[in-house]
C-alpha cells in the first residue's frame, strides 16, 4: 500500500521520534505497565505505522464491503441499509411467563426472539425426570411437549418473527415442534425463519451437554441440516457457537479458530452426506463471544471473515458468494459480568457490544447488568436492549462500513489474528490427515481442545489474581457493601405448574399413535434414514423430549468423556 521510499521514511521518521521525543519522556515518567496485553494476553504495540502492514495486499486482504474476502463487512451497504437484528435472550419458568416476556420485548422494540432453555429441555430430559429435580425452570423456559410450544408463541405469528434457540442436544426435537406449530398456524415452511444453535461439537469441546456420542450426535445434527437446507430454506439449521468455547476460558483466536472448524466439520459431514457445498454453506450461521478488549474483538471478527471466505474457496471449491460470506451472531461476554457492583456490567456490556458492531456483525444480544447474580429482570433487560438502541441510533458507529479499517493498529491485529488461526486449523486438519471433521473428532477424543483452553484460562487467572489483569470492583475499586439490586426470582410453583400440564398431556393424547411414532424414529435410525420427517410426526402426536431422546439413546448409547482437564 505504500512504496518502499514511503516506508523507509516513515521508519526513519519512527526512529527519530524513538531517540528525540519518546525516549526522554520514558525517562521522566515511563508508562503505566511494563507490558500491555489483550483479554487473550495478545501484545499490544505503543505504536503501530504503515511499516507493520506493509505486505498488506488491499484487494487480496480487504477488497470491498460484500464481497472477497469479506474482511470489511458481510454486505456492501452493512447498517446504512438495515441495523443488525436486536435480540435478547428470553426463558424462565413456564411457557407463559416466557410468552409474557416474548410479548414485553416486541413491545420494546425487540427485532428477533432468542429463546433460552432449561436444564432438563436442553439435555433431552422431560419435567417429570428424577434428574430435573430442581432445575425445571430455573435456567430457562421447560419445554416438555408440543403443548408447551404452543403456549410459548401464543399470539405470536411465526411467519413474522425470527426465533434464536439456544439448545444442542435436543434441538432436533425443537426444531421438529416449531415446524409443527408452524403447520398449525398454516405459515408454509419455506416462510419459517430462524436460528437453531444445535451445535453438538462445541458441546464436546466445551459446554459439556451431551446425551449420545459424538459421531452419532453429528449424524443427527446432519439430518437437522439436510432436512432444513431442502425444506426450509430460511431457517439456519446450525448455529456454530465460539461463544461457549470463550465463555469455557479460550483466547480470542482460539475461538475462532476452533469455531471455524466446527464448521468446516459440518460442512463435510453433509457433503459426505451428498449435499453440496453451495447448498449447505449458506444455511451456516455462527456466534462468537464479544470480550472487553475492543480492538482485539473487532480484529477477531474481520480475520474470521477473511478466514472463512478464502477457506470455504481454497479447501472446499464453494462458488457461490453466499457460501464464502461468513454471518454471524454476537453475545457479550457473560464471564465478564461480576457480582460485585453489578451496574458496572451496563459499561462492559456498551464496550463490548461496540466491538461487535465495529466488527460487523448481523444480530446482536447484549447481557444484563444482573446476570451474574440471576436470571434477568425485566428493567435489567430493557437497560441491556436500550443499549443496542443508543448505539444503533445516536451514536452514529453505523453509518460508515467498517469504520475501523485502514487502522494500522488493527490492520496488523487482524493479520495476528488470522495468522493465529490458520495455524490451529492446520493443525486440527493435520490431526484428521486431511479432513476438518476427523480432524475435530479426534481432537475431541484426545484431549487437544480441552488442554489448550485450559491452560489459557489458567493463564488468565493467574493474571487477575496477581493484579496484572485489573477487574473493576472485583481486584481493585472494591467496596464494602455493595447495593442492592432487585433480581428475578422464579417461582418455586414452576415445577408443579409443568408436571401438571405435562401430566394433562399425556392422558389426553392417543398412547397407540405416541408409540408407533416412537418406533418409526427407532427405525429410521436403524435404516439410516433423515429421522426429522419422524421427529415431526412423534412430536404432533405430543410425544415428550424425553421420551424422543431415549430411542437415540438406547440406539447410539449414552456418552462418557474419556479425559479430564488435567
Amino acid at each position: 500500500m505504500f512504496g518502499k521510499e514511503d516506508l523507509e521514511s516513515i521508519r526513519n521518521s519512527r526512529e527519530t521520534w524513538e531517540s528525540e521525543t519518546l525516549d526522554p519522556w520514558l525517562e521522566r515518567g515511563g508508562e503505566r505497565k511494563d507490558e500491555f496485553v489483550t483479554v487473550s494476553n495478545h501484545g499490544i504495540d505503543r505504536l503501530y505505522t504503515p511499516d507493520d502492514i506493509a505486505d498488506l495486499d488491499y484487494d487480496e486482504d480487504l477488497g470491498m464491503p460484500g464481497e472477497e474476502p469479506y474482511t470489511r463487512g458481510a454486505y456492501p451497504t452493512m447498517y446504512r441499509g438495515r441495523t443488525w437484528t436486536m435480540r435478547q435472550f428470553a426463558g424462565f419458568g413456564t411457557a407463559e411467563e416466557t410468552n409474557e416476556r416474548f410479548h414485553y420485548l416486541i413491545d420494546e422494540g425487540q427485532t428477533g426472539l432468542s429463546t433460552a432453555f432449561d436444564m432438563p429441555s436442553l439435555m433431552g430430559l422431560d419435567s417429570d425426570d428424577p434428574m430435573s429435580l430442581g432445575e425445571v425452570g430455573k435456567e430457562g423456559v421447560a419445554v416438555d411437549t408440543l403443548a408447551d410450544m404452543e403456549v410459548l408463541f401464543d399470539g405470536i405469528d411465526l411467519g413474522e418473527v425470527s426465533t434464536s434457540f439456544t439448545i444442542n442436544p435436543s434441538a432436533a426435537v425443537i426444531y421438529a415442534m416449531y415446524l409443527a406449530l408452524a403447520d398449525q398456524q398454516d405459515v408454509p415452511r419455506e416462510q419459517v425463519r430462524g436460528t437453531l444453535q444445535n451445535d453438538m461439537l462445541k458441546e464436546f469441546i466445551a459446554q459439556k451437554e451431551w446425551v449420545i456420542p459424538p459421531e452419532s450426535s453429528l449424524d443427527l445434527v446432519t439430518d437437522v441440516v439436510e432436512y432444513a437446507v431442502r425444506n426450509t430454506p430460511k431457517f439456519y439449521p446450525v448455529s456454530v457457537s465460539g461463544y461457549h468455547i470463550r465463555e469455557a476460558g479460550s483466547t480470542a483466536a482460539q475461538e475462532a479458530a476452533f469455531t471455524l472448524a466446527d464448521g468446516f466439520a459440518y460442512v463435510e459431514d453433509a457433503t459426505d452426506r451428498g449435499l453440496e457445498v453451495d447448498e449447505v454453506a449458506p444455511q451456516l450461521s455462527f456466534f462468537f463471544n464479544s470480550h472487553n478488549s475492543m480492538l482485539e474483538e473487532v480484529a477477531k471478527f474481520r480475520a474470521s471473515r477473511r478466514v472463512y471466505a478464502r477457506v470455504m474457496d481454497e479447501w472446499y471449491d464453494a462458488e457461490s458468494e453466499s457460501s464464502k460470506r461468513l454471518k454471524f451472531h454476537t453475545q457479550t461476554a457473560g464471564q465478564s459480568l461480576t457480582a460485585q457492583q453489578p451496574l458496572n456490567n451496563i459499561v462492559r456490556t456498551t464496550v463490548q457490544a461496540m466491538a461487535a458492531v465495529l466488527g460487523g456483525t448481523q444480530s446482536l444480544h447484549t447481557n444484563s447488568y444482573d446476570e451474574a447474580l440471576a436470571l434477568p429482570s425485566e428493567d435489567a433487560v430493557r437497560v441491556a436492549l436500550r443499549t443496542q438502541q443508543i448505539l444503533a441510533e445516536e451514536s452514529g458507529v453505523g453509518d460508515t462500513v467498517d469504520p475501523l479499517g485502514g487502522s494500522f493498529a488493527v490492520e496488523t491485529l487482524t493479520d495476528e489474528m488470522e495468522a493465529e488461526i490458520m495455524e490451529y486449523l492446520e493443525a486440527i486438519r493435520e490431526m484428521g490427515e486431511g479432513s476438518m471433521r476427523e480432524g475435530v473428532l479426534a481432537g475431541i477424543d484426545r484431549g487437544y481442545f480441552h488442554r489448550e483452553i485450559q491452560e489459557a484460562s489458567y493463564e488468565y487467572q493467574q493474571r487477575v489474581d496477581a493484579g496484572e489483569e485489573v477487574v473493576v470492583g472485583v481486584n481493585q475499586y472494591e467496596i464494602e457493601d455493595d447495593p442492592d439490586t432487585d433480581i428475578l426470582k422464579v417461582d418455586e410453583d414452576t415445577r408443579e405448574r409443568q408436571l401438571a400440564r405435562l401430566e394433562r398431556v399425556k392422558d389426553e393424547r392417543d398412547d397407540e399413535a405416541v408409540t408407533e411414532a416412537l418406533e418409526a424414529i427407532d427405525g429410521a435410525i436403524e435404516n439410516g434414514e433423515n429421522t426429522i420427517p419422524y421427529i415431526i410426526d412423534a412430536v404432533k402426536e405430543y410425544a415428550t423430549m424425553g421420551e424422543i431422546m431415549e430411542v437415540f439413546e438406547a440406539q447410539h448409547g449414552q456418552y462418557q468423556e474419556k479425559i479430564g482437564l488435567a
